[in-house]
């Protein structure tokens, strides 16, 4: 039998459901000014407090308003205020803390509201699966979503609040490097980008083989894995552009050939053939294959 062909989604279709806002997904680690860090020294690369710089000249308006989402984090007060101060050196005095930390505190009116005005967001480091069981359904979560679709807002997240942004969304691994099947679990992310899987700290952390376990599970998905100082500026839904001091590693494993992962018990070491990996350094761009970043609304 021959094989079926995929169905082409229609370019009227796909023009309908572009964001307009953007995103910054960032590994963990950004520079945030004080000296260059000792890891950078050989990196010629490395350029201070790039990452955030690039933030605040997307930011639409004048005097425009960041409000900082510090919810993924076990020391909100501290992980917000280390915000402020940088976003104040870098010229925006318009800073304020949506200090979410329960889903009674993501229906609040006052935080709708807020974020509604905002021209930026940050989403600090933390635990992906405290952001997102604390924001899934809430209304927060919702005006997030209708700011990203309609308007001109960019949304940033660090580590956590990066790893977050995707769907499917991988929040633990148990396993050395994430070879044996069973030991790399997922959920539900926050849906900013949907069919694309996010991984933070990657190459400090020697996440590849974790990122290849989640691909194999779903081959339709595309992974992206950031490093420390490192992040991508996502456009229209998924235009890729990198920014930082170091990589970003892509996997794709639409060309997959073969894999094991669905006939092996849990605990034992999985297969995969035919992936496709590219690795990224500043500047370079790469773009989401349309049918992956599709959003139904």
């Amino acid at each position: 039998m021959a094989s079926e062909k995929r169905v082409k989604v229609p370019e009227s279709r796909a023009s309908k459901i572009i964001p307009k806002g953007k995103l910054l997904a960032i590994g963990g680690k950004e520079d945030k000014g004080g000296g260059q860090p000792k890891d950078q020294t050989q990196n010629i690369n490395f350029i201070g407090e790039q990452i955030m710089k690039r933030f605040v000249s997307e930011l639409k308006g004048k005097e425009p308003l960041i409000v900082i989402i510090p919810t993924a984090s076990e020391i909100p007060e501290e992980s917000a205020q280390d915000y402020v101060a940088l976003f104040k050196d870098l010229g925006i005095h318009n800073v304020q803390v949506a200090d979410i930390r329960t889903r009674q505190d993501a229906n609040k009116p006052e935080y709708v509201n807020l974020i509604s005005k905002a021209a930026g967001i940050m989403m600090t480091g933390g635990d992906q699966l405290r952001l997102t069981a604390l924001l899934g359904g809430t209304d927060v979560l919702q005006i997030l979503k209708e700011r990203y679709m309609f308007s001109d807002i960019i949304i940033a997240g660090t580590s956590a609040g990066a790893t977050a942004m995707s769907t499917p969304m991988i929040y633990e691994g148990e396993s050395e490097g994430g070879y044996i099947k069973g030991d790399v679990r997922m959920t539900t992310g926050l849906e900013f980008l949907k069919n694309v899987a996010i991984d933070t700290h990657f190459l400090t952390r020697g996440r590849i083989v974790r990122m290849t376990q989640a691909i194999c599970t779903n081959p339709e998905c595309i992974g992206i894995g950031l490093e420390e100082d490192t992040a991508i500026l996502v456009t229209d839904g998924g235009n890729i552009e990198v920014v930082g001091s170091g990589l970003v590693t892509v996997v794709d494993g639409m060309g997959l050939t073969e894999t094991n992962i669905y006939a092996i018990e849990n605990g034992q070491p999985f297969t995969a053939k035919g992936l496709k990996v590219h690795l990224l350094g500043d500047e370079e761009k790469y773009v989401i294959p349309p049918y992956q970043r599709i959003q139904l609304q």
